[in-house]
């Protein structure tokens, strides 16, 4: 469990982050043409895992586009948002954005995904939803990055992440 803040006030996560050097759990999440995929779908590639609340506030916006730009130059890395949105709200939101770097992956079929990957908010106004989160998987799915970022309407360390690729 997690100690993190929501616009200062302390909120709490349920699960523990995947750490360094873990193997990162299986998950099956929901596709914008409403199909589950899992992990093993990306498999001998590198990923970029973007865990964000909702793509309808700023910073998770913010965060999509920043990863979007860069993932293009990270040599065959594909880039994960995830969110509890539905998938037609991150497909919206995507092609407004012209984001064609992305996979968008919805938890709203798998709620455990947040309790797995230590991001399901347990309470505050946004309970129920994922922190914002980021991690680096190699090939294998071992971490090579993981960062809780410690208040919700903060941006992550890009330069941190990406440098993993």
């Amino acid at each position: 469990m997690a100690s993190i803040t929501f616009k200062g006030s302390p909120v709490s996560t349920e699960g523990e982050l995947p750490a360094q050097g873990a193997v990162a759990p299986a998950f099956t999440l929901t596709t914008d043409d409403l199909a589950d995929t899992g992990l093993d779908t990306f498999s001998g590639k590198k990923k970029v895992l973007n865990i964000v609340p909702s793509l309808d506030t700023g910073v998770c916006a913010t965060s999509a586009k920043r990863f979007n730009e860069e993932i293009g130059s990270h040599g065959g890395a594909v880039l994960l948002n995830i969110s509890a949105d539905l998938p037609f709200a991150q497909k919206r939101f995507c092609d407004a954005e012209g984001l064609g770097h992305v996979v968008n992956l919805s938890t709203f079929r798998s709620p455990s995904f947040g309790t797995d990957y230590g991001v399901r908010i347990a309470d505050g106004p946004l309970a129920g939803l994922m922190s914002r989160a980021v991690l680096v998987l190699d090939a294998d799915n071992t971490v090579l990055h993981a960062e809780q970022v410690p208040e919700i309407t903060q941006e992550p360390d890009y330069a941190a992440a990406l440098a993993t690729l």
